[in-house]
C-alpha cells in the first residue's frame, strides 16, 4: 500500500500533476439506455436528480449527440491523497482560478484529477508544478 498523504503540505508538495491521454466532456443524460451504453468507456459517472453526469471522451460524446464544443483535458494529481485531507482541492483550484482557468475537480479513491480546458492545459499544468515547488521548499 502506498504511503497516503493527509495534510495539506504533504498532498500539495507531492501532487505531481500530470497530463493524461485524451479530451474529454462532461454530458448528462436521463436515457438510461444511453447510459448502459457509454458508462463502460466514460471516465466518470455520477448519478444526480437530473440525469447521469458522465466524463466521455470527446469521440464517444460526439458519436452519441452530445455537445462537445468544450473539450477537456484531464490532469492527474499522482499523490496518494487520504479521502479525508483538507486543502488539497482548494489549492489547486483556487490556484488556477487566481489565473483565470477553470476547472473540475473530481476525486477519486487513489487520486484527485483536474479537468480544464484543452487550450489552458499547458499552462495550468506549469501553475501546478509552480505551487508544489513552492510547498516542497516549505518542508
Amino acid at each position: 500500500m502506498p504511503d497516503i498523504a493527509h495534510s495539506a503540505q504533504d498532498m500539495i508538495a507531492g501532487m505531481t500533476p500530470r497530463r493524461t491521454a485524451g479530451e474529454y466532456v462532461f454530458a448528462t443524460t436521463d436515457d438510461p439506455a444511453l447510459v448502459r451504453d457509454l458508462a463502460p468507456q466514460a471516465q466518470g459517472v455520477f448519478a444526480e436528480a437530473e440525469g447521469t453526469s458522465m466524463i466521455l471522451p470527446v469521440d464517444l460524446a460526439a458519436k452519441a449527440g452530445f455537445d462537445v464544443t468544450a473539450p477537456m483535458h484531464c490532469i492527474t494529481l499522482a499523490v496518494y491523497s487520504a479521502l479525508d485531507g483538507v486543502g488539497l482541492t482548494a489549492a489547486v483550484a483556487g490556484a488556477l482560478a487566481q489565473h483565470g482557468i477553470p476547472c473540475n475537480m473530481v476525486a477519486a479513491f487513489h487520486h484527485d484529477h483536474v479537468f480544464v480546458p484543452v487550450a489552458s492545459s499547458a499552462y495550468a499544468i506549469e501553475i501546478l508544478q509552480a505551487l508544489q515547488k513552492r510547498y516542497i521548499t516549505k518542508r
